[in-house]
């Protein structure tokens, strides 16, 4: 039995997901390689400790991190890293996160940092014992602002690298590493979907998604130094107990990233831009829609079709992402910027044959809209 069968088995509709490697649409589709993997691991028993332990070095040794630590996904990778910085690996302090009754125990955070990404960023920090320090405004920080919001009782600096974050105004992150370091507390990343597994380690700490970027099965990983990724282990007898990664993920994880590693940027590049050609090939005269392109707003090297109603076309952009969600198989856009009159079309997750499924489910919902 393949995975749309024990989809369709339960009555679940089929999904074209041309919005994105997003938690609500599964993550990834993984490799075979990385489903053969998984399959192995599930098969046998083995020393989970002594597992996660091996493939924590491998992936260091992979992304040229001084240590690594594994997680059920960036969201439990944000906590984590919290409860490091707060907690440590004094074992009193782990037991009782997440009540952080000692000093120093703020995290700061620039205002435009303070995202919803599914779930309240506050929430992980809380959760690892921290209270979130917002600094600034959310469409501008200043570096003396950052700098005189740390003190005595901050644990540590958390920056966002994120589309939901805001990107106009905030500090970049050498800046914002520049004056932690100045006074000696650790900066935290949140880099959940980045794609450079490297250009973040200037910060102590930084929480990937595994099944973002490296394509692989629910799961999360955390980069940095060796100390406080000590303090990250010491955490499993605490709040990441709930966290914990299974077998098999570690195995498809490590699997993944293996692949992730090796694979070639350019022809990958290449690629994207080749399915958002095939997707403006397959929307074009479609009464009604506005075409373009546009790059990603985090910076990755992402192309996206995007989509917008002309004035005077007969029904709303809103209208049309419904009518698209509604059919089956249900066709999903990026909707980050439906508000401002647009959403996207991500090549990443479509697979071979779907633009021609894209383009032939936008025909058919305008045709529905405009015949009511």
């Amino acid at each position: 039995m393949d995975g749309l069968d024990a989809y369709e088995r339960l009555g679940v509709r089929r999904v074209i997901n041309a919005s994105g490697r997003m938690t609500a649409l599964g993550g990834a589709a993984v490799r075979p390689e990385v489903a053969r993997a998984m399959a192995e691991a599930a098969g046998s028993f083995v020393d989970v400790a002594e597992l996660k332990a091996a493939a924590s070095r491998r992936i260091a040794e992979l992304t040229g991190a001084e240590g690594a630590y594994l997680t059920t996904g960036a969201a439990a990778g944000i906590a984590v890293m919290t409860a490091a910085a707060v907690a440590g690996t004094d074992p009193a302090r782990v037991a009782a996160l997440p009540d952080a009754d000692w000093q120093p125990c703020e995290i700061v955070l620039q205002a435009g940092h303070l995202i919803d990404f599914g779930a309240p960023l506050r929430q992980m920090v809380r959760l690892g014992g921290g209270r979130p320090v917002a600094v600034g405004s959310v469409n501008q920080v200043r570096a003396a602002e950052l700098a005189a919001a740390i003190g005595p009782r901050t644990a540590a600096v958390l920056f966002v690298q994120s589309h939901h974050a805001v990107q106009k105004g905030m500090l970049g992150l050498d800046e914002v590493t520049a004056i932690a370091r100045a006074a000696g507390v650790p900066v935290l990343v949140d880099a959940a979907a980045e794609e450079d597994l490297s250009a973040y380690l200037v910060a102590d700490l930084v929480a990937f998604s595994g099944g973002k970027a490296p394509e692989g099965p629910t799961s999360g990983f955390v980069l940095g130094r060796r100390g406080l990724i000590a303090g990250c282990w010491a955490q499993e007898r605490g709040i990441a107990r709930p966290m914990k990664i299974g077998k098999e993920a570690v195995v498809g994880l490590l699997a993944a990233l293996e692949a992730y590693v090796a694979r070639d940027a350019a022809t990958e590049s290449g690629h994207r831009r080749a399915v958002v050609d095939g997707l403006l090939a397959e929307l074009r005269g479609i009464d009604g829609i506005v075409l373009g392109v546009e790059t990603d707003e985090a910076g990755r090297d992402i192309p996206r079709v995007t989509l917008g109603v002309a004035p005077g076309a007969g029904f709303s952009l809103a209208e049309l992402v419904r009518e698209l969600q509604a059919g089956s198989p249900a066709i999903h856009a990026r909707t980050h910027h439906l508000r401002e009159g647009r959403v996207a079309l991500d090549p990443r997750p479509l697979l071979p044959g779907e633009p021609a499924i894209v383009g032939a489910g936008v025909r058919a919902a305008v045709r529905r809209l405009t015949s009511r």
